[in-house]
């Protein structure tokens, strides 16, 4: 796995990680790709690795679920709540892994400019301790391939 540039990940504060990409798609198309089970199986996790598990109950309040699957049959399961939804712009939840401690705080917030749309995504971490060991935990390599493959699969839609 590896960053292959199209994804700014900076450390603004001792708690935070922003990840920033632009796609090249309207933000509609993105917030759906992002939102949809159908749609999220088919892109969502780094090459290798299939969304077997994919619940989403889009509205404040509700809960999310994934598990991933590696091509070697680890899997990696994660879940949590909404807490703001204002489609297609910009969506609120909790972030937690089944083998790694802590909950997060992700917003993610898409604009559109020109057909392309910018998302900036902001985790909050409960800690730097905890910060440190996602970053550690090559984070930024499995975000940068997934985000990859939502671009792929944008293009392929458009």
């Amino acid at each position: 796995m590896k960053n292959t540039g199209t994804l700014e990940v900076t450390t603004p504060t001792e708690r935070e990680i922003v990840l920033t990409r632009v796609f090249d798609a309207p933000r509609n198309l993105v917030f759906d790709a992002m939102t949809k089970p159908e749609l999220l199986r088919r892109w969502f996790g780094p090459r290798g690795w299939s969304l077997v598990v994919c619940e989403v109950d889009l509205k404040v309040g509700g809960a999310w679920r994934f598990v991933l699957r590696g091509p070697d049959g680890t899997e990696m399961g994660m879940r949590g709540v909404y807490r703001e939804i204002v489609p297609p712009e910009r969506s609120v939840h909790t972030e937690s892994f089944d083998d790694f401690p802590g909950e997060s705080l992700v917003t993610t917030t898409l604009v559109e400019q020109g057909g392309k749309t910018r998302l900036t995504g902001t985790v909050l971490y409960p800690s730097q301790e905890i910060r440190d060991m996602v970053i550690k935990s090559g984070m930024e390599h499995g975000a940068a391939e997934t985000y990859d493959k939502l671009a792929e699969y944008l293009t392929s839609i458009a």
